[in-house]
């Protein structure tokens, strides 16, 4: 069993927390659309949508903004305590509870609930209920 250790960061959640809310909240003023970041991505793998350009520029950001930190000699600590085919079974499960669910859970919880939408609440409620119950098992349990 591989211990994962939690660090409470409240300064830096915040911090993250904040240009998330900003990034979603100049995506949905200036350009009408929602952060869902599946979304968003899909719209840059063939077949191509037509708005291919900010979508990019978009995942771009999210992918350069961590080797920025880095750059910058801030750490980025982080461990995948399970092995390669589980990670990509893992992938493919959420991939399918995407489709199904209708988004991810940056198009649901950040911007969903906050457009007050009642699907967006209801996946998100779940989306959180079923990470509670897999944090308790594979940590208590397994």
């Amino acid at each position: 069993r591989v211990a994962m250790p939690t660090e409470f960061t409240p300064w830096l959640s915040l911090g993250g927390g904040i240009l998330i809310g900003l990034s979603a909240t100049l995506l949905m003023w200036l350009n009408g659309r929602i952060a869902g970041m599946t979304g968003i991505l899909f719209g840059i793998i063939p077949p191509f949508a037509p708005d291919w350009g900010w979508r990019a520029a978009f995942i771009a950001g999210a992918v350069i903004a961590p080797l920025v930190w880095i750059a910058l000699g801030n750490p980025v600590e982080f461990a995948v305590p399970v092995s390669n085919p589980a990670l990509i079974a893992g992938g493919l499960i959420v991939g399918i509870g995407v489709t199904f669910g209708g988004g991810c859970t940056s198009g649901h919880g950040v911007c969903g609930i906050a457009r007050l939408s009642l699907r967006s609440i209801v996946a998100t409620a779940v989306f959180m209920a079923v990470t509670f119950v897999t944090v308790f098992v594979i940590r208590h349990m397994g």
